[in-house]
């Protein structure tokens, strides 16, 4: 059973729901986002927050509290934004925001430049830290991983890019 899917989801203010069937669409200050609700969650609207219940299935209270969480990442979403911050490590390794394109130099014989998504900006307040900003979370994860793949951190100097607060486990050099 699951513990988040008893919680409802409160709505703040500037907060729009619309549910059309299987369909929910959340709108605030950040824009729209919309989702489909599984068939085993029961979505009810009422005070300014929604409450979700299973249906008869064993496996619907599972569903009910990811579907919880999906909703709860939209409703942040559209009223506050999710922000990422990536850090490049490496000399001569940088990076810089042109609209929607990011130029990245990480040792390469080429420059890379990575096309951003719609929904998706990216601002650079120094030439080795890149501040990603949505209201989709889940595009956010991908977009930020996706730029991690191009030069992922390596364990003996910690060159690469890596994610504002993740600890990279530092290895030991060989030994002669």
């Amino acid at each position: 059973m699951s513990r988040v899917a008893k919680y409802p989801v409160k709505l703040p203010s500037g907060v729009d729901i619309t549910l059309e069937g299987d369909q929910l669409s959340v709108k605030g200050g950040q824009g729209e986002l919309s989702m489909t609700i599984h068939s085993d969650v029961a979505v009810g609207q009422e005070d300014g927050q929604l409450t979700f219940q299973p249906s008869e299935s064993a496996r619907s209270w599972a569903m009910v509290g990811t579907t919880r969480a999906l909703v709860q990442n939209l409703v942040t979403g559209v009223s506050e934004g999710f922000s990422r911050s990536l850090e490049i490590n490496g000399v001569g390794y940088r990076a810089q925001a042109n609209g929607q394109t990011l130029n990245l130099t990480l040792g390469f014989s080429h420059p890379v430049e990575y096309q951003l998504p719609e929904g998706v900006t990216a601002e650079t307040p120094k030439n080795t830290t890149i501040v990603l900003k949505s209201a989709d979370k889940q595009k956010l994860g991908q977009v930020a991983a996706e730029i991690r793949a191009f030069r992922p951190p390596e364990p003996y100097k910690g060159k690469g890019i890596r994610y504002g607060d993740e600890q990279i486990r530092r290895k030991e050099a060989k030994k002669k």
